[in-house]
């Protein structure tokens, strides 16, 4: 036997994927811990092994690792044996075609400039995406191999989480109750970085700076659609291009205005939306206490409380059960999708106030699992209304944690994946 490091081994229980084996290189990557756990109760056998090469085109030798591993562990040309990694590699799925074994990509990074390759036609892929925009853009061009599916929550590992004052069992120190507790809360990327890729645009002409803002300022006031891609044109996409060219991958079909709109301006969108946001409902409901969960200083906020960053695992589904109203302010990118941090709110049975997602409408009611803003006023008045009513909010996070327990589980995902 081949011998790799960091393998782990994981042979599942009796369920549906009896004699299935799946190799999961993995990255670091969030869900791995959920996904392994899903696997194994449903009964698949996992070999997971390290693989920091997911984001190569070319890499030899971590082709010829594959290569080895797919020898060992997977019977080539069996439909039930399969390569499954989060998010999309071109290099593993020209791996995987080259020895006919199957290849089940979930894509939970939006944007991800790895799908806009040759390499999607390849027969062995099976890759699925939480944004129903997206999944429809490929089905429009004859592709497919790409298919839509949400994402998911642990809630068995959710519910296990216990809140308790007192400190006893499993639950929170009073002192760490503290911190995850608060009125409204938004956990999440304040794209403030001095190194955001739009300040690398700032030796472009006034005329294409003043274009560029203005479209930003009015996809902020529309919601449900994403138009700053096809208003990339003329003039102004070549200064941008002057001002900081893009080249596509080798193997790469994506084209330089999906990459300025959507690594570019969606991302200083967002940056602007969720600063105005918070700043606003700071200043209008001064007697409710606002968290902010970010590894992103913020002193320009002041009445809102930025309590750092939380770990994913073990810190954030606390501050989901603990705060009153818990935020989702989508990246712009993620047209139609539910992002995870929904999911992750409501499964772990806390209140979801969210912009508008049209895929949310497609698998929860408005109102009675979740609650939609459309504007500023919109979302002040929602807030105020929801922290004044604490039955009707409580019942209504009731309610998105049964859906999300009934139908959008890390086992749901896995059958729809591998059966």
């Amino acid at each position: 036997m081949h011998k790799h490091t960091n393998m782990i081994c994981a042979k599942g229980s009796a369920g549906i994927g009896i004699g299935m084996n799946v190799l999961f290189p993995e990255w670091k990557n969030f869900g791995k811990e959920d996904m392994l756990d899903a696997m194994h109760n449903l009964g698949i056998n996992v070999i997971c092994v390290e693989f920091e090469a997911i984001h190569d085109r070319v890499n030899p030798e971590a082709e010829a690792k594959l290569d080895a591993l797919i020898e060992e562990y997977l019977n080539k040309g069996d439909d039930s044996d399969a390569v499954f990694t989060f998010n999309y590699s071109p290099l593993i799925s020209n791996v995987c075609k080259k020895h006919n074994v199957k290849y089940v990509a979930w894509v939970y990074d939006s944007p991800l400039v790895s799908l806009f390759s040759y390499t999607i036609i390849n027969p062995c892929n099976h890759v699925y995406v939480f944004d129903r925009a997206l999944a429809d853009r490929f089905a429009s061009e004859g592709i497919t191999t790409v298919h839509y599916m949400p994402l998911a929550a642990n809630v068995r590992r959710l519910d296990a989480m216990h809140v308790s004052p007192s400190g006893n069992g499993r639950g929170l120190a009073p002192e760490a109750v503290k911190r995850v507790s608060g009125d409204i809360a938004f956990v999440g990327s304040m794209y403030n970085e001095k190194h955001q890729l739009y300040e690398r645009l700032s030796s472009m002409p006034d005329f294409a700076k003043g274009y560029l803002d203005g479209i930003i300022e009015a996809q902020m006031k529309v919601q449900g659609y994403f138009f700053m891609e096809e208003m990339l044109k003329g003039p102004v996409l070549e200064e941008m291009k002057k001002a900081l060219d893009y080249k596509p991958n080798r193997d790469g079909v994506e084209t330089p205005e999906y990459v300025y709109a959507n690594y570019f301006l969606a991302r200083k969108l967002a940056e602007r939306e969720r600063h105005h946001l918070l700043g606003m409902l700071a200043e209008e409901l001064p007697d409710s206490r606002v968290n902010l969960y970010t590894h992103n200083p913020t002193p320009e906020l002041p009445g809102v409380h930025n309590a750092g960053a939380v770990d994913y695992y073990n810190d954030m589904p606390y501050v989901f059960k603990c705060s009153r109203i818990n935020l989702n302010i989508s990246l712009r990118s993620i047209q139609t999708g539910i992002p995870l941090r929904c999911m992750d709110i409501m499964g772990a049975g806390g209140f979801l106030m969210s912009n508008y997602q049209a895929d949310l409408l497609e698998h929860f009611i408005p109102g009675e699992d979740f609650v939609y803003y459309e504007s500023d006023e919109d979302l002040i008045s929602k807030c105020r209304y929801y922290l004044e009513h604490d039955e009707e909010r409580r019942a209504i996070a009731a309610n998105g944690h049964i859906k999300v327990a009934a139908a959008h589980t890390y086992e749901d995902r896995v059958r729809q994946m591998f059966m």
